[in-house]
């Protein structure tokens, strides 16, 4: 078959020495995307800053990570040990318990600081670390008050409350349940070393916010101690310390009332309360005697006096009427107690050093506050409601002036005896004024003895 003229001949069978068109090459059409690099360029990578292991970041990191670990674990051990307190009375992690809080406190103290310093610590994580334990004892000031005899149980509320909290910021800080060192990794950080604003703005919120609102919650705490611990006898006002007089009548017309007193205080209480008392009245009076000279020390206040600016009670108090001893000898005391009052009368006029320490530790046992308490309190007040028995037929009006610490128990015994509170006087026993207005009398505005 003979070959097609139309059709070109094909180029494979080139002849030595012809070689086909060469064409121009041509430029593919402008499309505004820029070319694709070719296989073997690799694409740039995004720079990033070098980190070295032993870098600032990282101590930070790593010291974040103790914190941490030492908080927690200072929550799981006194929970642990105020568990076994409870259920068993066993006392076993006590000591290694106050070795973690020990550290616990002065890392948090230190990490603290340096918030201020460094806007690197995420504070939303380690603030609540850092301020649990204080405000934790802060929170334990008014449970103490109304529930002072639950220690234990509060102690282990607040240690549920650190374990909680705890785990709680580790899974964040760890995205799960792992526990992979260190807990706070690197990249939690903040970049910045160091800002002034961050330093100034925590410096005005703690002088600012954080300073006052803890005055103003320990002053609320010191009036709702003193009102619950005295049952009202005493009251913190803004012009100073009160006491409250009540006035129990019985059916029968037979009136007590009660002076709650105080070693220290304004000159002017003391005349005042002298000279409200009838001279017709018997007035059962405070004082422990010590006919077998067991004391070798005598008490006295009048160096505290002297430095407030106040005076004694002894040489102020000059009650009219007529006047019966209605307390005990120190003989009738246990011999722990004489033993410690004789010791604690050598620190006031001596001072402390390491023998009187020593000699202080060995009344720190349950059994001993229990009899102390006993003897200071508990048995002179129930010599002293005997003493109103017997007084009761010969006079109708029987004055208690005694000490606040004893008005409680005095007035519920009273009121159980068929006596009825139905006048309260309020007189300021100690001032709050300046040092250059010490000598100023209680008299004024607001004047003590008012009806209540």
């Amino acid at each position: 078959m003979q070959p097609d003229s139309d059709i070109p001949p094909s180029h494979d069978n080139v002849q030595p020495g012809e070689l086909p068109p060469v064409f121009p090459p041509s430029n593919p059409p402008s499309t505004g995307i820029p070319p694709l690099l070719m296989a073997d360029s690799p694409a740039p990578l995004p720079s990033q800053p070098h980190r070295k292991s032993g870098s600032a970041g990282g101590t930070l990191a790593n010291f974040l990570s103790l914190c941490l670990g030492l908080f927690l674990a200072d929550g799981v051990v006194s929970l642990l040990d105020e568990s076994l307190i409870l259920l068993f009375d066993v006392h076993l992690l006590g000591a290694i318990r106050g070795i973690l809080l020990l550290f616990t406190v002065l890392l948090a103290i230190v990490i603290h600081g340096m918030m201020g310093l460094t806007p690197m610590i995420p504070k939303r994580l380690f603030l609540p670390v850092t301020l649990f334990i204080p405000l934790a004892g802060l929170a334990t000031i008014p449970l103490l008050i109304y529930h002072h005899t639950r220690t234990h149980e509060i102690a282990w509320g607040i240690s549920l409350c650190q374990v909680i909290l705890g785990l709680g910021i580790l899974h964040r800080v760890q995205h799960g349940w792992r526990f992979r060192w260190p807990f706070v990794a690197e990249s939690r950080l903040e970049p910045r070393r160091f800002a002034w604003r961050n330093l100034i703005g925590f410096a005005l919120a703690h002088v600012f916010l954080g300073l006052p609102a803890i005055l103003v919650y320990l002053v609320v705490c010191a009036v709702l101690a003193v009102d619950h611990f005295t049952d009202g006898f005493l009251a913190l006002r803004s012009e100073g310390l009160t006491v409250r007089v009540r006035k129990y009548v019985r059916d029968d017309g037979r009136t007590i009332q009660l002076f709650p007193m105080a070693h220290i205080g304004e000159p002017d209480f003391y005349r005042k309360l002298s000279e409200s008392f009838p001279t017709n009245s018997i007035v059962l009076m405070e004082g422990v005697t010590d006919n077998g000279q067991l004391l070798t020390n005598k008490i006295t206040y009048k160096r505290m006096a002297t430095s407030l600016g106040l005076a004694e009670q002894q040489k102020e108090f000059k009650p009219q009427g007529k006047i019966v001893r209605a307390d005990l000898d120190v003989g009738q005391f246990a011999p722990t107690t004489i033993d410690f009052l004789n010791l604690v009368m050598l620190v006031q006029n001596q001072g402390m050093n390491d023998q009187v320490i020593q000699n202080l530790l060995r009344f720190s046992t349950p059994d001993f506050e229990r009899h102390f308490f006993d003897d200071l309190l508990g048995k002179r007040n129930r010599h002293l409601l005997n003493e109103i028995q017997i007084w009761l037929p010969k006079s109708d009006l029987i004055i208690v002036p005694w000490g606040a610490a004893h008005m409680p128990e005095i007035g519920r015994e009273i009121q159980k005896s068929g006596f009825h509170l139905t006048e309260t006087q309020e007189y300021v026993a100690i001032r709050f004024r300046s040092l250059g207005n010490k000598g100023r009398s209680i008299a004024g505005p607001g004047d003590s003895g008012s009806p209540k």
